[in-house]
């Protein structure tokens, strides 16, 4: 497998400690954006179409409660693929991909400006719309961990405990941003320092994250990370998907298939128990493809849990999705040992996003590759410990397509 830490040995089995695998309000539109769920005409000739050698460019995004300017990237691809995606949080707020007859729309859910990202709604609802996830994704028991002998407090955003990196985590900052191009299309590198002590996390970290729009249709993120004191780190993004946006309020009949037989199972207050449950005679078990509503109902609160990977090495598949109405198909690839199947389930129509379309209970769904939640005070799941001289590397690949 490859090494998710250089100069560190391969993750063990689960049930055992492991490495840490690197990942996973009504504004206007921009001139050059079409509504949410727009349609948007097929490249007439991939010769031609969008998709260039050049590096895109960055446009304003609106300024931040701060008085920051924050910039909008828009990746392209010959096929007419298109994702935008923010330096405010490094946040894709757009993404044009193909239904079965070609037509395109907008899959994610978003806001048209920055603004839509820090309105007093947004702040009290904390969907984190298609952000970067960090220092620690999902939640830590209590806010606190040990490590090294040392007891470490955080900030307490999610009831008792910590969450997605706290008060102001990866979400809220401007990253340094530097589009470019690779051999596999359009690129956007972002850059950030969480400094020691933010949030109670020790170290200073310095985080890249590229984000890359293939030839082939996929949507690629590279994380990296180093650090010079020892510190839990467990990165993501936050994307809500609904591959019928605009044809479709709700998720619920998407057909979704999960290579887990086991999940991590959680209390009341959504941290894990320790337990790793078998999925099947349950309605966890997506082994097999089933439409996210069909099962909810005897989820209670709906589904906000971390499924454990069959496979743990290299790139290996996390999840398919498929949407009959568009055709539309999401396959997951990822270096991580977990996927938090998220169904939007506190969304409830108080927040407007792009083209006025308000956004309520199962307006979309995420697939947030990870290690486990409260991993830092679960010493049988795989280690998220990364130490000064190891390098976190991750990856993970969304890749477009439809079933006609």
């Amino acid at each position: 497998m490859p090494r998710l830490f250089q100069a560190a040995g391969a993750l063990t089995a689960l049930g055992a400690s492991g490495l840490l695998l690197l990942a996973s309000c009504n504004q206007s539109a921009p001139a050059d954006q079409p509504a949410a769920g727009a349609a948007q005409p097929a490249a007439a000739d991939s010769t031609q179409a969008a998709g260039s050698a050049e590096a895109p460019q960055g446009v304003g995004f609106g300024k931040t409660a701060d008085g920051q300017q924050a910039e909008l990237y828009t990746l392209s691809n010959a096929h007419g693929l298109k994702v935008s995606i923010t330096n405010y949080g490094g946040t894709i707020t757009r993404l044009f991909v193909p239904d079965k007859a070609g037509r395109f729309g907008d899959i994610v859910l978003g806001f048209d400006s920055v603004a839509g990202y820090q309105s007093p709604a947004y702040r009290k609802a904390g969907p984190y719309f298609g952000a970067l996830i960090g220092r620690y994704g999902n939640r830590i028991r209590g806010g606190k961990f040990t490590l090294d002998g040392k007891d470490y407090t955080l900030a307490k955003n999610n009831g008792a405990n910590h969450l997605h990196g706290g008060l102001k985590g990866f979400d809220k900052v401007l990253w340094q941003a530097e589009p470019g191009t690779s051999a596999e299309g359009q690129t956007l590198t972002l850059r950030h320092l969480s400094k020691d002590g933010e949030e109670g996390y020790p170290g200073n970290l310095q985080v890249t994250v590229v984000y890359t729009l293939t030839a082939d249709d996929a949507l690629k993120i590279d994380y990296s990370a180093t650090t010079d004191k020892a510190t839990p780190v467990n990165l993501t993004n936050h994307a809500y998907f609904n591959l019928a946006l605009g044809q479709s309020k709700n998720v619920l009949a998407h057909e979704v298939t999960l290579p887990a037989d086991r999940y991590t199972v959680v209390d009341a207050g959504l941290i894990p128990t320790g337990e790793l449950r078998p999925v099947q005679g349950t309605p966890f078990d997506f082994t097999t493809p089933h439409a996210i509503g069909q099962r909810i109902a005897q989820v209670p609160g709906g589904y906000d849990h971390n499924w454990v990977l069959n496979q743990s090495e290299g790139m290996h598949p996390a999840a398919t999705v498929y949407e009959p109405v568009s055709g539309r198909t999401l396959e997951v690839t990822t270096t991580e040992p977990g996927i938090q199947f998220y169904t939007g389930n506190f969304l409830d129509g108080t927040l407007t996003g792009k083209g006025n379309v308000t956004y309520g209970k199962h307006a979309g769904f995420c697939l947030e590759t990870q290690h486990f939640p409260d991993s830092p005070n679960q010493p049988k799941f795989p280690s998220t410990i990364l130490k000064p001289g190891q390098t976190l590397q991750s990856t993970t690949v969304y890749r477009f397509g439809v079933r006609k």
